[in-house]
């Protein structure tokens, strides 16, 4: 369950690099989270018992990365390869696979692999690209339904693609009533509109996906049966500060919906929640 949670994660928050510095090449995989929520990184660490986790300068952002090459051999392709990516991310990882395939040949000589590669890492993704797993069950949006949405999304990869690109709000009710707040659930996706469907399905949410003019789409619902849906589906789930998360949104939507007064101080209390990053002090000191 772990897996699937964190292929849906790293759809969400997660790169395949293949770089080149100077005769040689390295493979990178990197998760990246703001230190608000270091302690995520953490538990994908423990979990997979490799991989190091650092901080920028600014302390504000932290990245899981792996690039030892036998590790990526035993560890994160035969994770990718039996649970597969659904954004575009797909494309990337192909592209990180088959760079790996090449640099593992014995018989190629270093001018053959760096022609290979070039030419593997030059390639532009597809216009309307979507992950081979939808495939299989020959869809579209048209025909797209809860149960085609079960057979290709688990329950596991959405919670991790929740924990990185869910958001759990309080937001403005009607336009002519500013002393009015209303429980949220947003998520988004840049490219990826099929996969915001199928989470529609899952979630039960009745609106449209959206696309939005600063050039993403997003899915979002302020119905109280979806909210309410939505808190059975992610109840006792997700493992970095979301959860936190979650059960204040949960909490408040249970003891004070429709409470203007103390939902406005509690969500006033998770904004500067989230804006206290770590320092660098902090951060040694946590250091294993």
């Amino acid at each position: 369950m772990f897996y699937q949670w964190l292929v849906g994660f790293t759809d969400g928050d997660g790169s395949f690099s293949v770089i080149r510095q100077k005769n040689s090449w390295s493979l990178v995989y990197k998760l990246g989270q703001s230190t608000y929520n270091l302690r995520v990184l953490h538990f994908i660490k423990k979990q997979l018992g490799v991989g190091r986790i650092y901080i920028e300068k600014n302390g504000k952002i932290a990245h899981f990365r792996i690039r030892d090459f036998n590790t990526i051999t035993k560890i994160i392709i035969p994770i990718f390869d039996k649970y597969p990516l659904l954004t575009s991310k797909s494309f990337k990882y192909t592209i990180f696979k088959n760079a790996h395939i090449i640099l593992d040949n014995k018989f190629l000589t270093t001018v053959e692999k760096n022609t290979l590669i070039t030419d593997l890492i030059n390639k532009n993704i597809p216009q309307n690209y979507i992950a081979p797993a939808f495939s299989c069950e020959k869809l579209n949006i048209k025909n797209l339904n809860f149960e085609i949405a079960n057979k290709i999304m688990s329950k596991s990869w959405l919670i991790g693609f929740t924990e990185a690109e869910g958001s759990f709000t309080a937001c403005g009710g009607v336009q002519t009533d500013k002393s009015r707040l209303v429980h949220g659930f947003e998520i988004t996706q840049k490219l990826d509109e099929i996969v915001l469907l199928c989470i529609k399905h899952l979630l039960h949410i009745k609106t449209k996906v959206q696309f939005k003019k600063a050039g993403y789409y997003s899915l979002s619902t302020t119905n109280s049966r979806a909210i309410e849906n939505i808190i059975l589906y992610f109840k006792d789930t997700m493992k970095g500060m979301k959860s936190v998360e979650y059960r204040i949104w949960t909490r408040s939507y249970v003891k004070h919906k429709g409470d203007f007064r103390n939902l406005n101080k509690i969500w006033n209390n998770v904004r500067i929640m989230r804006t206290r990053y770590l320092t660098l002090d902090l951060w040694y000191k946590m250091k294993e």
